[in-house]
């Protein structure tokens, strides 16, 4: 396919890999390693509204889609008023000259429709212009009113897949605090939103402090740290019904940095007891406790491997904040970053090819990966303070907390490509910190 063949192209300039791409018979599948020199360009004319009262939510729909791709710096729209041939009808042959003319390298045609209980039907296909085919079967994909943009962003995944050969991660949410007053008297309450900013609602109040939310592997669940006793405490969210509950109730000793299993049914967190901080794991079905590590150093900001057989934290042990990976069920540690300044907050991607970390060195903060080896280190983000990386569903994306510089510094949240490329702000209504991206929702 002309299309994919052109991305690969694109791919290879810039010193990419791809598996066998060349050779393989089949559709081709592209592993983005790095960042795209020349985003593909596309072309998504306003989806078709089949019923009378679709109008709107077909522009509204066309805008997300497009949205979606190319925020991810590796496509760009192009323009309608560049667009020589209208589609007015969702079933009418592609008049593929004319795409090609304008240099449109994928073509994204969609009908909207509105049923008489309120419920949308977005259907998409998705064409490659230069061959004169179309990429995979079409779709359709359907829901209530309000899940619009659910639905655009499902579209959105699909095409980013059948292009890129990855999983999409538009259909995601992050959770993060959202953060309101003054510097010295902040108050921060756990909030959650769509991945692009949209749809923001308040998940506690403002009467504690919380910091450091995480997703459940299903997503329908949180771990975050709460000051509401006076002293830091893992407490477990059910966003079903919005109830917390404390996870680990030991009355005067501080619980923090959670994190879940990549099944879901354990915890893993810091347990701070005797001028001591060691890491630990509670079985959530029976509440048995089970001691990680037994250090005089400081061992925090624990996460599991997507296999569920190790953990990367970090430790002070060595005499400054380094990153370190042990069994799960504790045992032996490895050291495994070795790079000049004190590394922090490490985080194992999806993928399980590598871990994302906050490094401070030279009085700079950095957002940076690493191969689980502590291999190939690359710094992504410069800046007075980036810190706290969370992975996109689909390995590609990392979101994390930069604040600005001074007295009255603002915290917001940004997102870059784990080529260091496309850095971007997320979208909030105040300042925000502490981000953690949630799988693709179901």
């Amino acid at each position: 396919m002309r299309v994919l063949a052109a991305l690969w192209l694109a791919l290879s300039a810039a010193g990419l890999a791809a598996g066998g791409a060349a050779a393989q018979s089949g559709p081709l599948r592209i592993i983005i390693e790095e960042g795209v020199i020349e985003p593909l360009p596309f072309a998504a004319p306003r989806f078709v509204a089949e019923t009378p009262d679709a109008g709107e939510m077909a522009d509204n729909v066309t805008r997300v889609v497009a949205g979606d791709l190319t925020g991810t710096g590796l496509f760009r729209e192009i323009p309608a008023s560049a667009h020589i041939s209208p589609v007015t009808s969702f079933d009418a042959p592609i008049a593929y000259a004319d795409w090609k003319a304008i240099n449109a390298q994928a073509l994204i045609t969609g009908a909207v429709s509105m049923t008489s209980d309120g419920r949308v039907n977005v259907k998409f296909r998705l064409f490659d212009v230069f061959s004169g085919a179309q990429l995979g079967d079409g779709l359709q994909f359907s829901g209530s009113a309000a899940e619009w943009r659910r639905i655009a962003h499902k579209v959105a995944d699909q095409v980013y897949s059948r292009i890129t050969g990855e999983t999409g991660y538009f259909d995601s949410r992050i959770v993060y605090v959202a953060e309101s007053g003054p510097k010295d008297a902040r108050q921060k309450r756990l909030a959650i939103m769509d991945y692009d900013g949209a749809n923001p609602r308040y998940l506690t109040d403002a009467t504690a402090i919380v910091i450091a939310p995480r997703f459940s592997p299903a997503g329908d669940r949180v771990l975050y740290t709460s000051y509401a006793s006076g002293f830091p405490r893992v407490m477990l969210m059910d966003l079903a019904t919005g109830t917390s509950r404390s996870l680990v109730d030991l009355t005067g000793n501080m619980t923090f940095a959670p994190r879940f299993s990549p099944d879901g049914g354990t915890v893993v967190f810091s347990l701070a007891q005797d001028g001591n901080t060691d890491l630990y794991s509670m079985r959530l079905s029976s509440g048995q406790i089970t001691r990680l590590t037994n250090a005089p150093s400081i061992e925090t900001a624990p996460s599991y491997s997507p296999d569920g057989r190790q953990i990367v934290f970090e430790s002070d042990r060595s005499g400054s904040q380094q990153l370190y990976v042990m069994p799960a069920e504790g045992g032996e540690a490895t050291r495994i970053s070795f790079g000049e300044g004190r590394y922090s907050t490490p985080v194992w991607s999806p993928r399980g090819d590598m871990i994302a970390f906050t490094k401070q060195n030279a009085g700079r903060f950095h957002i940076g990966v690493m191969r689980t080896d502590g291999s190939e280190e690359r710094l992504l983000t410069a800046s007075f303070l980036d810190e706290g990386p969370t992975w996109a569903p689909n390995g590609r994306v990392i979101a994390f907390t930069r604040e600005s510089a001074g007295a009255a510094g603002t915290a917001q949240i940004y997102s870059v490509d784990i080529s260091g490329r496309n850095l971007r702000t997320v979208p909030t209504e105040n300042a925000a910190s502490d981000p953690a991206w949630s799988p693709l929702l179901p």
